[in-house]
């Protein structure tokens, strides 16, 4: 059982882009502790997980950390392997843009940290409505990796029951933007850009932009975005 100290705490995922940093305040909002977890895995820029030690500042994270995981070294997609082209435009099936098992991975991780913490709950900014087509942000992911948390940690093996939240599944992009707006995320600080360069700024062409472009002209929300 959970002590008083840790009966609130929960583990967040935080990438520096919009939907995490607006699952940050939403698990805020419920009352829990946040220890905010970004990943340098190899991805192509630094800027997001710049952005991300400010959002988890500015959203009353109570810790954040950054660890870092080899994924580059595995290879097998254009966010982590800077000759690749990210690609303008739409693409048909999964984009090259997926990285592999990059969620099981993270998630992996939250929930080592949440073990350590003696923490409960992961939070994750997981979306299937306005997204690139990724596997692993689906809701059958979400169930299957709470289920596989439960069977393979001495803390579910002694009963407690980790919970893996993604309050933004099903939520369309400008919903997203507007809950956000909602409990005072600054979307300025954000970086949600496949391409962004050393400054942050978005390239404005790749899906992750045109998705959240999309988004705020949806949201009627003025577009805090810094593109080069």
């Amino acid at each position: 059982m959970s002590s008083p100290d840790t009966a609130f705490n929960a583990v967040v995922l935080v990438s520096g882009g919009l939907d995490s940093a607006t699952v940050l305040a939403v698990a805020r909002q419920q009352g829990y502790r946040c220890h905010a977890l970004s990943v340098r895995y190899g991805q192509r820029h630094d800027a997001e997980l710049t952005a991300a030690a400010a959002v988890a500042h500015d959203l009353g994270a109570v810790a954040h950390k950054t660890v870092a995981v080899d994924l580059a070294g595995i290879g097998g997609s254009a966010l982590t392997d800077p000759d690749a082209a990210i690609p303008r435009g739409p693409s048909e099936g999964i984009p090259i843009t997926y990285v592999p098992a990059r969620n099981t991975v993270l998630l992996s991780l939250a929930l080592a940290w949440a073990e350590v913490i003696g923490a409960r709950d992961l939070f994750v900014g997981v979306n299937a409505v306005d997204y690139s087509g990724y596997p692993d942000c689906r809701p059958a992911f979400i169930d299957c990796f709470e289920r596989l948390a439960n069977l393979a940690t001495k803390a579910g093996a002694e009963g407690g029951h980790f919970r893996v939240h993604a309050p933004l599944i099903e939520l369309t992009k400008a919903q997203i933007i507007a809950r956000g707006v909602a409990l005072g995320v600054d979307y300025a600080t954000t970086v949600s850009c496949y391409d962004a360069d050393a400054e942050g700024r978005a390239c404005g062409a790749c899906d992750s932009c045109r998705l959240r472009r999309e988004g705020f002209v949806a949201a009627a929300i003025p577009d805090p975005t810094r593109y080069r």
